[in-house]
């Protein structure tokens, strides 16, 4: 997607990305795990070294699949070398994002983004890409930055937007100095 190089977080502070803290404050499996069902696919945008990704290819088991999408071909060559030799590397798929398409053309049941659209100049392309990825009655689990990112009134424009494209819009779980909303196709 196309981004603001300047606000994309470098691969160089891949690492701070995934941190005893932040899974204590984000666990990925408590957040994830009410969305995503053992034969899923799951589509993991702006996936960076995979903090989220991993999880999810352990969520979906050994039928489903995770494809992990990011701008950066840095951050896929991180998810790449920790998942290399194990169970997970053949769950999940590793695509680089263009400018201005996230280029996955297979369906999803469940598409995650974390703390990325923010990032997007044109959301209104994103959300209408992210339409045309998720299978009818799947969940979008939208999840911004509260702190120095992202208002309550930049949220509520975003999810009016995506509402916009299409998507019916719910409350997403309580996170962390987030907000979050569950989309549904």
């Amino acid at each position: 997607m196309k981004r603001d190089r300047n606000r994309v977080c470098p691969v160089e502070l891949a690492g701070s990305l995934d941190s005893r803290v932040r899974r204590w404050l984000q666990n990925p499996r408590r957040i994830l795990a009410p969305f995503i069902r053992q034969g899923m696919t799951a589509l993991d945008i702006g996936c960076g070294p995979g903090f989220f990704t991993v999880e999810m290819a352990r969520l979906v088991g050994p039928g489903g699949r995770v494809i992990a999408a990011d701008l950066q071909e840095g951050m896929l060559d991180k998810l790449r070398s920790h998942i290399n030799g194990t169970e997970l590397e053949h769950r999940i798929t590793c695509v680089q994002c263009g400018t201005d398409t996230i280029n996955v053309s297979e369906k999803a049941d469940f598409v995650l983004a974390f703390y990325m659209v923010h990032e997007i100049p044109d959301k209104d392309s994103f959300f209408r890409q992210v339409k045309d990825i998720l299978n009818p009655g799947g969940k979008f689990l939208l999840v911004e930055p509260k702190l120095f990112h992202v208002t309550r009134k930049d949220f509520e424009r975003t999810t009016k937007l995506a509402e916009d494209n299409g998507f019916n819009k719910r409350q997403g779980p309580k996170l962390f100095l987030s907000w979050s909303a569950i989309l549904t196709n």
